[in-house]
């Protein structure tokens, strides 16, 4: 696949997707909670949280996976996105280092396909403009990093999500300067944008939609 069409966003039911590895945004347990950690558990079944038991938790910015239960993925892998206090506790690179190690992890197991949802912009109140803005940068790099690794789909549950991500893959794409620019840059040769439709192959499942944590 060519390095443009290498990340994708679309709008849709991240529990539905056909892909290697589905990323929670969980809680530090990873015993399940709401939103789309919850979703993923009630649609994988009782073998994801089997195994998180196993994983003693997990740290903010960090990843780990376990099965994928009944979804229709060979992994689960859970990050522990940063809850927001004003960007004055470092979120932005906790942020940053989910989608880092997510990637990474997914590298290491061999997956060539990832779907993320939007981490962090439901009840952890990051912002979505910087969390979009940080999530295209950080894969954009990942990318380079990980050539095994040929499509990364952000999967979002709403219009406004799919809106706000596609203007900042647009950004990306036009090179834009300053604090951004750097990351979104390089990601101006990975972005491709599809403003409607499944990401995968399967549709995605009305009524079915959650709020990302």
């Amino acid at each position: 696949m060519a390095r443009h069409e290498r990340i994708l966003v679309t709008r849709g039911d991240i529990t539905e997707q056909t892909v290697g590895a589905i990323v929670n945004a969980a809680n530090s347990s990873l015993l399940g909670g709401g939103g789309v950690d919850g979703a993923i558990h009630r649609a994988g079944g009782p073998a994801i949280l089997e195994e998180c038991r196993l994983l003693g938790g997990c740290e903010t910015g960090d990843a780990k996976a376990t099965t994928a239960g009944n979804l229709d993925s060979e992994y689960v892998i859970h990050t522990v996105g940063p809850v927001w206090v004003g960007g004055r506790a470092g979120e932005e690179e906790q942020l940053a280092s989910c989608y880092r190690r997510s990637l990474e992890v997914a590298a290491e197991l061999g997956v060539r396909t990832v779907a993320f949802p939007a981490i962090s912009t439901g009840a952890y109140a990051f912002p979505v403009d910087r969390a979009a803005r940080i999530a295209v940068g950080t894969t954009a790099d990942e990318l380079e990093r990980h050539p095994s690794i040929e499509a990364v789909t952000f999967v979002l549950f709403s219009e406004e999500l799919e809106r706000t991500f596609g203007r900042a893959l647009e950004e990306a794409q036009r090179g834009p300067a300053g604090s951004a620019g750097a990351s979104a840059q390089k990601a101006a040769d990975h972005v491709r944008h599809l403003p409607d439709g499944p990401a995968r192959r399967r549709p995605h499942a009305d009524g079915k939609e959650e709020v990302p944590r």
